[in-house]
């Protein structure tokens, strides 16, 4: 089992920037992407940004420019800088791992808890 916690959600005015962070702890065997989700009120779960293990990025369009994903594989943790904050950025901010527990076996997702990003206008 693999366990995420996040932090560093809070509001934030609009212009402004958060700094998310995500640890990955438990039986860790090969982390091979880490990625942020976000869901608002009234909507589906959508993408924000994921990272693979040989340090790829990828980006909802929404975001592009505003956020960099970063991550410390030694740590197992992977980071989220949103800069240029909208309200528009307003949800919850869910972790997300896809992890394999062994060399040969299937590869399955864990999320985290979720944190709240407020954005205020």
């Amino acid at each position: 089992q693999v366990q995420l916690v996040e932090s560093g959600g809070g509001l934030v005015q609009a212009g402004g920037s958060l700094r998310l962070s995500c640890a990955a702890s438990g039986r860790i065997f090969n982390i091979r992407s880490m990625g942020w989700y976000r869901q608002a009120p009234g909507k589906q779960r959508e993408v924000v940004a994921t990272i693979s293990s040989g340090g790829s990025t990828n980006y909802a369009d929404p975001v592009k420019g505003r956020f960099t994903i970063s991550r410390d594989s030694p740590k197992n943790t992977v980071y989220l800088q949103m800069n240029s904050l909208k309200p528009e950025d307003t949800a919850v901010y869910y972790c997300n791992a896809v992890h394999k527990a062994s060399l040969l076996g299937p590869a399955s997702d864990y999320w985290g808890q979720g944190t709240q990003v407020t954005v205020s206008s």
